[in-house]
Order: C-alpha cells, then sequence, then structure tokens
C-alpha cells in the first residue's frame, strides 16, 4: 500500500505563541502602488517640531530672496558711483557722485532698531519656555502668552520710532538742500531709495506685528502661537540685519 503524505503547511498564524512557539507572523498591508520597502505602511505624525521646521525653512526662503534684493540695491548705488558724464566745456570725462552728509539722527534710528531686536528675541524665547508651554498644555492658563505679549508690544512701539526717526531724517536731509525730486543729486537719490525701500519693508513688518498680536489672543493652541512668534522674530531679524547692511554702505561706502 502506498504511503500518505500529509502536506505541511509553510506557515501558520498563530493567536497565542505560547512557551516556546513561534511568534504570530506580522501581515502588513501589501497594496500596489509601494516600493515594497517596510516603511511604506506605516507614516510617522508630522508633530509640532516637524512643522516649525518646515515653517522655519519657507521663512528662511522667502527672507533669502529679500536679502538678495538689497544686495542688488547696494550693487546699483556702487555702480553709480563710477557714472561719469563729459562736461561740455573741457570735453573731459568728470564723476557727478558728491556724498550726502548723513542726518545724526540715523545712528539714534539704529540703535533703535538695534533695542527692538532685543525685545523680539526676548518675546521668542517666553513663547518657547518649557515650563510654561507645559502648563497651557495642561490647561492651567497662558503664561507664556502673558509674558509674550509686552515684549511684542516694547516691538512695536520701537518699530513705530524707528520709522517716525527715518521721515524725521529725509526732512533733515530735504533742509540740507537735497529734496527728493528732480532735483535730486545722484547720492541723494540712492539715500532716498535704500532708506525708502527698508522703511517699507520694516512697515509690512510694523503691521504683521499689529495682526500677530491680535491673533495670539484669538489662537487656542500653544503650537500656533509658536510658528506666529518664531516668524514674525525671524522676519523682524533680518530686517535688523539689512539696515546694519545699508547703514555701513551709506557711511562708509560713499
Amino acid at each position: 500500500m502506498a504511503p500518505i503524505f500529509t502536506p505541511i503547511p509553510s506557515e501558520v498564524e498563530r493567536k497565542s505563541p505560547g512557551t516556546g512557539g513561534k511568534p504570530p507572523v506580522d501581515r502588513r498591508p501589501t497594496g500596489g502602488g509601494g516600493g515594497g520597502g517596510d516603511d511604506d505602511w506605516r507614516s510617522p505624525r508630522r508633530g509640532p517640531r516637524d512643522v516649525l521646521h518646515r515653517t522655519r525653512a519657507f521663512v528662511f526662503c522667502m527672507l533669502a530672496g529679500d536679502m538678495m534684493f538689497f544686495v542688488i540695491l547696494v550693487a546699483m548705488f556702487y555702480a553709480r558711483q563710477a557714472g561719469t558724464h563729459m562736461d561740455p566745456r573741457t570735453l573731459q570725462q568728470i564723476g557727478d557722485w558728491h556724498p550726502v552728509l548723513l542726518p545724526p539722527i540715523l545712528f539714534l534710528n539704529t540703535a533703535i532698531l538695534l533695542l527692538s531686536t532685543l525685545t523680539m528675541e526676548r518675546a521668542r524665547q517666553h513663547i518657547f519656555r518649557e515650563f510654561d508651554v507645559l502648563e497651557e498644555w495642561l490647561g492651567l492658563g497662558r503664561p507664556a502668552l502673558r509674558r509674550t505679549l509686552p515684549w511684542l508690544a516694547a516691538t512695536l512701539a520701537l518699530g513705530l520710532l524707528f520709522l517716525a526717526g527715518q521721515i524725521a531724517a529725509w526732512r533733515q536731509l530735504s533742509a540740507q538742500g537735497y529734496a527728493f525730486g528732480r532735483w535730486a543729486t545722484p547720492s541723494s537719490y540712492f539715500f532716498y531709495l535704500i532708506t525708502g525701500l527698508h522703511a517699507a519693508h520694516l512697515l509690512i513688518g510694523v503691521l504683521a506685528l499689529v495682526f500677530c498680536l491680535f491673533a495670539l489672543t484669538r489662537l487656542k493652541r500653544v503650537e500656533s502661537r509658536q510658528l506666529a512668534v518664531d516668524s514674525m522674530a525671524w522676519f523682524w531679524h533680518t530686517m535688523g540685519l539689512a539696515w546694519l547692511i545699508l547703514f555701513g554702505v551709506l557711511i562708509f561706502g560713499q
């Protein structure tokens, strides 16, 4: 009589391995479209830290483009200094660039803007203070927001004071005979152009800061408030750095 062989199954999925048994088979979904790797079936959760990194990367790209704009402005400033015109009487090429005596209030404005970057950084530090953030997560109030708002308000006040100082500087330069218009010299024209464009950027920052202060009292999640303050801080620091570069060009570049 021929022997009867019973086929042995290759793998048996067991509910409970018991003592000494094989572990249960981990049957992962194998739908189409995946790469076949072990990590395709599991998508990690994106936490607040990942969102913060992505937001910072976006802000950095935007600010890098803005800084390139100021770099081009500085290059135009130096290129214009090399410009000449022909004197019809002597038929010689002479330069038409005459250095502008900077209004002294610009030095005070620079100190005000640097102070505003310090207050903004203090606001950013308070919104990320771990002990206060933990209390907000536990529903014990909003200590991080309460400590941040005064520093943001101080930054807003200093930003407005800086803009007022820039207007005063333009008036002082106009009183010296360098009014902006058809009678402006190339050097005074670039002074108005450089300081005016930076003031326009800072005005946008002031308006964004006002919106940030209003939004912080409405946002319920502490992570959203952190993103708002952090983005605002990096923009403000960039404007401070841009002004230091532009102011240095106006002082030593003429």
